[in-house]
Parts: structure tokens; C-alpha cells; sequence
């Protein structure tokens, strides 16, 4: 099953896109909610809300633990990647998981007007990803470990590590579920290798 952090953001729409493919989900809103969820995705938002309420109601704490004994899969999109990154550029003490070796910068695209859409080639997918980015943060650095999937314009936008990934573009906005499906896929393979 996989988690849908529910304290802000966009959540129903990856709700609908996992109902699209057949993958349960649930609300996540509270530590208790992360119990047989394989996956947690980070929807889009406003970060700082996110990671404040994400600490506060114990999901933060939870999802670490989960995450360093090798039993829950992250995924973070555009807000959600922030709150993966260990780093957060110009804000040191903004709350976050920080658990993927990476540098971003807030809105470094620019305000709302700024936001755009393009087609992406991602490594793995056999035709390219519209992909739309709304007050996208940019990553900056990647750590070693780290793979690039996807840039725009060289900047990596789909990084992934070795149970978590970070889009920071918003994969639930379009009709293309193939994002999702990946993610559904490492929850599940990196959970039972774990398990195994």
C-alpha cells in the first residue's frame, strides 16, 4: 500500500492517479497511519507548512526510522523534494526529512506565472514525459549515490537513490501515470528485498 502525506498539498490528486493503475493508498496524516505502508509519496505544496506539520503530528520521526531500517519507499514532488533534500539553500532551519544527499533551491524557477510545461526524456520510459512545473525548486547538487533520471535545461528534475526518488515536476498533474507506476514498482521491489 502506499502512504499519501495528507497534511497539505495535492494529495488527491495522486490519490486519483494510483486509483488509475490499481495501487491502494491511504491518507497519511499521523505516525500511526505509516503502519503497512510499503511507499510514501510527498505531494506538492507549500514546503515549510509541510515539514512543520510533518514534524509536529510525528510523521517526520516515523518516516526516518521506517526509512533507515529499509522498510518504507519515498517519493517527493516539487514541495515534497524539498523535504527529502538534506540540503535547503538560504533556509538552514526550515523542517525536512533530509535523508537524500541533495542541494535545492526554493521557487528558483520563479513566482506562479513563471510556471511551464515541457517534454522530458527520462531514463528508462520509452517516449518522453510531459512533464509541468509549478514554482519548481531547482536542484542545485546531487550526492554520490544519487542517479539522474531526467534535467531540464541541465538541471536534474527525477533523481533517484536507492529507496527514494524526487520529481520536481508534478507527474499527478497529467494523464501519463508511468511515474507513478515506477514509484509503485520500487516501493514494492525495495520492501520485499528488505524483506527477504
Amino acid at each position: 500500500m502506499i502512504g499519501i502525506l495528507a497534511v497539505q498539498g495535492d494529495f488527491r490528486e495522486h490519490e486519483q492517479m494510483f486509483r488509475k493503475i490499481g495501487v491502494p493508498t491511504r491518507r497519511v496524516r499521523r505516525a500511526a497511519d505509516l503502519v503497512g505502508v510499503t511507499g510514501l509519496v510527498i505531494p506538492g505544496g507549500e514546503s515549510t507548512t509541510i515539514g512543520k506539520l510533518a514534524r509536529e503530528y510525528g510523521v517526520e520521526e516515523e518516516a526516518r526510522r521506517r526509512y533507515q531500517e529499509g522498510t518504507l519507499a519515498l517519493w517527493g514532488t516539487c514541495a515534497g523534494a524539498i523535504w527529502l533534500a538534506r540540503e535547503i539553500e538560504g533556509y538552514p532551519d526550515q523542517p525536512r526529512l533530509g535523508v537524500l544527499d541533495l542541494s535545492v533551491a526554493r521557487n528558483a524557477y520563479g513566482r506562479q506565472v513563471e510556471s511551464f510545461e515541457t517534454d522530458l526524456e527520462i531514463e528508462g520510459f520509452d517516449r518522453p514525459f510531459h512533464a509541468i512545473f509549478i514554482r519548481a525548486p531547482v536542484i542545485t547538487r546531487v550526492g554520490k549515490g544519487l542517479r539522474m533520471l531526467a534535467t531540464y535545461r541541465g538541471d536534474p528534475v527525477f533523481v533517484r537513490g536507492e529507496r527514494a526518488m524526487v520529481t520536481t515536476f508534478h507527474p499527478e498533474l497529467t494523464d501519463d501515470p508511468r511515474v507513478h507506476e515506477y514509484f509503485a514498482r520500487l516501493a514494492e521491489e525495495e520492501v520485499r528485498a528488505k524483506a527477504g
